[in-house]
């Protein structure tokens, strides 16, 4: 059952990504749903021009089996990972919830109550929406794998260390411009926000808007200045979740008798962590690269409100066996 149990653990960054193309995909479907929609309740399909027709014949064919009366029945899904609608269950993003309470300086309880989940599941798995869910992270991976070809092409990547604790204080500052303006400052800077409102834009409304901009350039800061700089010391979203995940009660920690010092952990791991002497902190996303790359299934998750201390050096690594002159074959 162990074994099992190993080898699942080793196949979740791969799940994961599955969950990451799925909710992207979803994103780009459903203003075409969302067109399709509007194209029903106009009963004006003669009126269509050929580009509309073939948009609605094509979520046509892709609802079918799902929707009896599109005009009502797409209503339940609808929205973005800030805010929306998944098969009639609402669901909010806990940032657009305290920037609706710090802008209206009041606390709307319908719309708190759709961010219990998202809070609950923060509270056991940590910062996992920002590996696991966040559209932004499907892009910025890549634009990762982008700075690793750039590097090997003999091209500079930025690669400098901030100091994390930055995005708390944007955080702060963006509930105090809230709450000043009236307005959801983190609305206009909130990447998950940004991607599913310009692909909207993009498609439904044929074009960009600010958002995309400011996007762009947030990719630029992570190939130029630090790597994943922006989740890492700007995100207000990030920053809230790895508040509310301090003492998430999954984590990954390391089995020293396994470990063989052999560091893919701390090299594999986007955020700067380091694993390889038990330092995950509550900027963990529980991404489970770290786990996946492992030759020794060194690294697992485990329940725990705090991670383990350093360990110190791996059982199987070459200092371990200096320090305790342990010959190579030797247990």
């Amino acid at each position: 059952m162990k074994e099992v149990w190993v080898i699942i653990q080793r196949h979740l960054n791969k799940l994961r990504w599955t969950v990451l193309t799925l909710i992207f995909s979803m994103l780009i479907l459903l203003p075409f749903l969302h067109l399709y929609q509007t194209y029903e309740a106009a009963h004006a399909y003669d009126l269509l021009s050929p580009t509309e027709k073939s948009i609605s014949d094509t979520m046509e064919w892709i609802s079918k089996p799902f929707v009896h009366d599109p005009e009502v029945d797409l209503n339940n899904l609808k929205g973005t990972t800030w805010s929306g609608t998944l098969f009639g269950l609402k669901l909010s993003d806990p940032l657009a919830v305290v920037g609706q309470i710090s802008a209206g300086k009041m606390v709307y309880w319908p719309f708190l109550v759709t961010a219990l989940i998202p809070i609950f599941l923060t509270l056991l798995f940590g910062r996992f929406f920002c590996g696991w869910i966040c559209p932004a992270t499907f892009i910025y991976e890549l634009n990762d794998n982008l700075a690793t070809w750039l590097r090997k092409a003999g091209i500079p990547v930025g690669r400098k260390k901030l100091d994390f604790r930055l995005k708390y204080l944007v955080l702060l500052m963006g509930i105090i411009i809230s709450a000043a303006t009236g307005m959801i400052a983190f609305a206009s800077m909130y990447p998950p926000a940004l991607i599913g409102r310009e692909i909207y834009y993009a498609i439904a409304l044929s074009g960009f808007g600010s958002g995309m901009v400011f996007f762009l350039l947030t990719m630029l800061f992570d190939l130029m200045v630090s790597r994943r700089g922006f989740c890492r010391y700007v995100c207000p979203g990030g920053a809230l979740y790895s508040l509310l995940g301090r003492f998430r009660l999954f984590r990954i920690k390391r089995d020293v008798t396994q470990c063989n010092d052999c560091a893919k952990c701390n090299v594999v791991c986007q955020f700067g962590l380091d694993p390889l002497r038990d330092n995950f902190t509550q900027e963990c996303n529980n991404c489970t690269a770290c786990i996946a790359v492992c030759p020794t299934d060194a690294l697992s998750f485990t329940m725990s409100v705090k991670d383990i201390p350093n360990q110190g050096a791996g059982h199987l690594g070459h200092e371990y066996k200096r320090l305790h002159n342990i010959q190579d074959g030797e247990s």
